[in-house]
């Protein structure tokens, strides 16, 4: 038995209790935590959250993003603090986030400032401050051919896409992510490294004729490897015209001219002698001249060794970096059509010559079969279709 003084100490307690019970409401609470506002007047008070949130070392392509909640966004600026500019960005239609629309730059300090309203009707500014990463180098997206020089005649059937770079490559994979070809129609293509600075882009077959080639390389921000960042991002439009395609054949002493695939002109030749025979395989016409000095300098043999020569020649259309060009060659005249004896190119007579010139453009073939030579190797600038397809997906850093 409870002695009386103990038993109304219980029932006390038991008061408070259910008088605390009677006091609090249902289903929620009064106390407030760090995952959103408490309840009463500070639920309509306005939260804006800003990202990345500070720091420094910050990638130059990561968007700010500002966001608001229990209100709206009135307006966001994302300033450079050294030079005073501003970085574009947009607001959603709803007012809860803003973003920029444009990549902040390398090595800078960044000042953002955003201003919202909450429910409640009370403004709030917020502020914060980014730093971005300073490259050890930048490496830009050169592409070959150059938009430039193709932009009115468009390229051929064997064009390949050259993004070739300043910087070596080390994270290959991450960069070729950001590549692209899109060819409209659609047609199976696939990347190759040649080394660490040069990536091709190449079909599968030939292009098909009328072909439009949108190139892309979105790189800035993107690490290279070794210090090295994307140093901005290319986008080129491509156009492939007629299909142009030689077939010059050592045996016959013949080059076959083929217009989207039907015969317009047969031609004698003359090739490389045998002791600089043409290489075997798909050339790509990468360069004309009507009148143009070669010199065998360019590829290592220079005066006072053997095999040095220097002339100037008309209607030149180079087909490979090791010296080759199909061009007029008035001193083989009497050879072109029975033998071969040339220092590589691929002679013609003077109207031949001038007609081919005229009707062969940057990006067509020129077959080469039955040379004697070696097959033309794969980085002799566009000796991209000496590679099976199977080797030649093999050379992407993605397969």
């Amino acid at each position: 038995m409870f002695p009386k003084k103990t038993l109304l100490s219980t029932a006390g307690i038991l008061a408070a209790v259910l008088l605390a019970s009677a006091c609090s409401s249902s289903g929620g609470t009064d106390t407030p935590n760090s995952s959103g506002p408490s309840a009463g007047s500070d639920e309509s008070a306005v939260s804006v959250t800003i990202e990345p949130a500070g720091g420094t070392n910050v990638n130059p392509a990561t968007p700010v993003v500002v966001k608001a909640e229990h209100g709206k966004l009135i307006d966001v600026t994302v300033s450079n603090a050294d030079k005073g500019n501003q970085v574009k960005g947009e607001l959603a239609s709803d007012g809860l986030s803003w973003k920029t629309t444009e990549p902040l730059g390398y090595g800078s300090t960044y000042k953002i400032v955003a201003h919202a309203q909450g429910t409640d009707g009370k403004p709030v500014e917020q502020q914060s401050r980014v730093s971005t990463l300073s490259p050890k180098q930048q490496a830009n997206p050169n592409l070959i051919p150059a938009p430039s020089a193709v932009a009115s005649g468009g390229v051929g059937v064997g064009q390949p896409i050259v993004f070739t770079f300043g910087q070596p490559v080390k994270n290959k994979a991450d960069v070729e992510k950001k590549l692209s070809v899109e060819s409209t129609p659609k047609q199976e293509g696939s990347w190759y490294w040649i080394d660490d600075k040069n990536v091709h882009y190449r079909p599968k077959v030939y292009w098909q004729p009328g072909t439009t080639l949108k190139v892309s390389a979105m790189i800035y921000g993107v690490d290279f490897g070794n210090g090295v960042y994307g140093a901005t991002d290319r986008t080129e439009t491509y156009k492939v015209h007629d299909s142009w395609v030689a077939k010059a054949d050592g045996n016959t002493e013949q080059m076959q001219i083929f217009h989207n695939g039907q015969l317009a002109k047969s031609m004698p030749i003359s090739m490389g002698k045998d002791a600089t025979p043409t290489h075997l395989g798909a050339h790509v016409i990468s360069d004309k001249h009507e009148n143009y000095t070669m010199d065998s300098c360019t590829y290592g043999v220079c005066q006072g060794q053997p095999g040095y020569y220097r002339s100037n020649e008309k209607w030149s259309l180079r087909i490979s970096n090791d010296g080759e060009f199909v061009h007029e060659n008035p001193n083989s005249v009497g050879a072109q059509g029975s033998s071969n004896v040339s220092h590589g190119c691929i002679n013609l007579n003077a109207a031949n010559a001038q007609w081919f010139y005229q009707n062969m453009g940057l990006g067509d073939v020129v077959e080469v079969t039955n040379s004697g030579g070696p097959q033309l190797p794969v980085w002799d600038l566009y000796g991209d279709w000496s590679k099976s397809w199977a080797d030649w997906q093999a050379g992407s850093a993605l397969k």
